[in-house]
């Protein structure tokens, strides 16, 4: 399934160490040394580094790390939702989202920074109930910017991806489709699925895997054809051909 595509975008941004404007002010530069601990970030005093350059996890705390530069070692704090990934690339910036950070024995955390749009400074997080799982919201200092997932995908909190609703824990797949499988009579039955055309729109068809229904659109010019289980064109299927006249617009031309 689809992977937000602007996941990577904050991280690389936060690592810039040329200018740039944050959408809705304030300057990058300034501002990523600040997230990092910046140069007053306090020294660890009992912490002795095991390498001349590194960074490495702070005690129990998941979302706090020391860099070590030449032998002296910086306690630095991830922006509030970002965790310390150990196993960052050095010319990485380290602090990631939890789904890519493993906080084995470092579970503590900083306290949220919630804001009127965001519960955390950073992430991404999903918006509506279980019957309404399409959307979710970016948020970047503290700023929320809201997103829809293409149609017939639900965000999944658990992996940062848009998914098959039915794959989504926090999501009721029938209610956010307005489909429910009929039970298996083998009818249109394909490699084990079960296929129906949408009553609304007959360019449109559900897919039914183990008993859970799946939205699939045909083409530009496409319908779905029940006859033979998959999309054909509109021409070859008429109860659609029908349907889509019935919703063209009438034209009334102008008399000379």
């Amino acid at each position: 399934m689809m992977r937000i595509s602007c996941i990577g975008l904050v991280l690389v941004l936060l690592s810039a160490r040329g200018g740039g404007q944050l959408r809705g002010g304030g300057n990058f530069a300034g501002f990523t040394s600040n997230l990092a601990g910046g140069s007053n970030a306090p020294r660890s005093s009992n912490f002795v580094c095991p390498e001349k350059y590194g960074r490495f996890a702070s005690g129990g705390q998941c979302d706090s790390y020391i860099e070590c530069e030449d032998g002296v070692p910086t306690e630095k704090l991830c922006p509030d939702g970002l965790l310390f990934n150990a196993r960052a690339h050095h010319y990485a910036y380290p602090c990631q989202y939890p789904v890519d950070v493993d906080c084995e024995g470092r579970s503590a955390l900083q306290p949220a920074q919630p804001t009127e749009e965001c519960p955390h400074q950073y992430g991404y997080f999903k918006l509506g109930d279980v019957n309404n799982c399409g959307q979710f919201i970016n948020c970047v200092d503290g700023r929320g910017y809201t997103f829809n997932c293409p149609e017939g995908l639900a965000f999944n909190p658990d992996t940062l991806r848009c998914d098959w609703p039915d794959q989504v824990d926090s999501c009721d797949a029938e209610a956010f489709l307005g489909f429910r499988c009929p039970e298996e009579d083998g009818s249109f039955a394909r490699e084990g699925y079960q296929f129906y055309r949408s009553v609304d729109n007959c360019q449109k068809y559900f897919i039914c895997v183990g008993g859970r229904p799946r939205l699939y659109s045909c083409g530009e010019d496409q319908a779905f054809n029940e006859d033979i289980k998959t999309c054909d064109g509109i021409e070859n299927v008429t109860a659609c051909a029908r349907q889509l006249s019935k919703q063209a617009p009438v034209r009334l031309d102008r008399p000379f």
